[in-house]
């Protein structure tokens, strides 16, 4: 075993739930330990536990058992230190100071944040102030900029997929247009990949503003060749062409007027232009819980047990990050605040186009 320079560390994971966290908790905690002799110590639900001290020794958990359970055994929340910070009237100090003495009482030598795009853009913040900081991949939406794969965004392909799945039968029994609503508010990663796999006849996603006649128009013809029953896949965020002239603030709010979600208002749209009954289903909070796939177990075991040659070699303002294929260390700086959204030129985008899958354009 080498001795390490880096001896304790916090971990903690923020914002939405996803499938694999808890296999790169444990991998990282094995890793650590067994490589290098470092300890762990968990942090309850994401940065707010960071600023309350909510901490516990992560030798008290079965590890083992971690590796296939979904969730996050450390508890999570979308608390942000940085935005709007408030003195706390009890403790007399700001966030960022009430960090500062967590990691003195519990003599942190650096802080392995594993969440998206919020958390990383946190842990770049917390970086930039001087903090040993390094960050995971974790993300449903595969949006996280710097980085090629996400753990959580195969299993949620897998939910998607088999959502479309099943609502392919109900659309050909009735000769219905069926409307599947999937996760994926500012991109469509996790709509196009599950479109393509559950072969939906139309994908729409936010990066590609809709047409609502050239989407009647596609359906008009593919029943003129004999087709009676169409899938589309409906990321969240999707918007038609008149949206995506919106500012963010105009769009946020005309999406606050809809009465419901997006796949009820393309339903609709649908049934009046093309005269076919049409009929939405929201999967939600499916896709994001429930056990990872064993892809999201190997990656994020992967990950977890790269945090630990990082952490090792002092290596810290970085995402643990997946380039060509390698495990590659992103600083957070390029991370931070970003999305990596689907280009037009997508190999996926093109694929789809290239079997006959229409995106409203």
């Amino acid at each position: 075993m080498k001795t390490s320079p880096t001896k304790i560390v916090g971990i903690l994971t923020s914002g939405g739930d996803a499938p694999g966290l808890n296999a790169a908790i444990r991998a990282l905690c094995i890793a650590g330990s067994n490589k290098y002799g470092m300890k762990f110590i968990g942090v309850r639900n994401g940065y707010q536990g960071l600023i309350d001290n909510d901490t516990f020794k992560m030798d008290e958990l079965n590890l083992d058992e971690l590796i296939s359970k979904g969730g996050t055994v450390l508890g999570t929340s979308r608390v942000k230190p940085f935005k709007n910070p408030e003195k706390n009237p009890k403790t007399g100090l700001y966030p960022v100071e009430a960090i500062k003495e967590t990691f003195k009482k519990n003599k942190f030598d650096a802080l392995v944040c594993l969440g998206g795009n919020g958390t990383n853009s946190t842990a770049f913040q917390l970086s930039d102030a001087g903090f040993n900081v390094i960050g995971l991949p974790k993300t449903i939406d595969n949006d996280l900029y710097g980085t090629e794969d996400t753990f959580g965004f195969h299993t949620a392909i897998d939910v998607a997929t088999k959502g479309l799945e099943v609502m392919k039968t109900t659309a050909r029994s009735h000769g219905r247009i069926m409307v599947v609503e999937i996760m994926g508010h500012k991109v469509g990663w996790l709509g196009l990949y599950a479109g393509i796999a559950g072969n939906a006849d139309i994908i729409l996603v936010p990066e590609i503003p809709y047409n609502i006649k050239k989407m009647g128009e596609f359906i008009a013809k593919r029943r003129a060749e004999g087709q009676t029953s169409f899938v589309v896949a409906c990321s969240e965020g999707a918007m038609n062409e008149k949206e995506a002239t919106l500012g963010k603030k105009e769009f946020k709010k005309a999406r606050a007027a809809l009465p419901q979600s997006i796949a009820y208002r393309v339903a609709a749209e649908l049934e009046a232009e093309t005269g076919m009954e049409a009929r939405a289903s929201v999967i939600g909070y499916l896709q994001r819980g429930g056990d990872p796939s064993p892809y999201d177990i190997l990656l994020g075991t992967r990950l977890g047990n790269a945090a630990a040659d990082f952490l090792y070699n002092k290596d810290f303002g970085k995402l643990v990050a997946v380039k060509g294929g390698e495990v590659a260390g992103v600083p957070l700086e390029e991370v931070a605040f970003k999305i990596k959204s689907i280009t037009t030129d997508n190999e996926m985008v093109k694929a789809a186009r290239a079997l006959g899958i229409n995106f409203g354009d």
